[in-house]
């Protein structure tokens, strides 16, 4: 598999995190990283939005140093940073998604 560039976890800045999970769009791709507990392919990941829009919404996690991107022949496998992020900044990843995750129950409960 082909990594697709993407900052080391010494380059990764907390600014540059809060930035990339500012868009709604990008937290639920996140969101959805986390919850599965494996890679995602960009199709499994869609959104239901146009691929040039997903493929700004990769770029930006990426860049941030969220998400890592392997290509496997024709496929995209997305995976998220999680156990790097976490020992970078201990809690801000986890604390932002189980926030999410408090909010979402919440919402289905009402």
């Amino acid at each position: 598999m082909r990594k697709i560039k993407q900052p080391t976890i010494e380059q990764v800045e907390l600014t540059d995190i809060m930035y990339a999970l500012a868009d709604p769009t990008r937290l639920e791709i996140v969101t959805r990283l986390a919850n599965a507990g494996r890679q995602l392919t960009c199709g499994e990941l869609d959104l239901n939005r146009p691929k040039s829009s997903m493929s700004h919404h990769f770029k930006i996690l990426r860049s941030a140093g969220l998400v890592e991107t392997e290509v496997n022949g024709t496929e995209h496998m997305n995976s998220l940073r999680m156990d790097e992020i976490e020992q970078k900044f201990p809690g801000v990843l986890s604390a932002i998604l189980k926030t999410l995750q408090d909010n979402s129950d919440t919402a289905t409960s009402l």
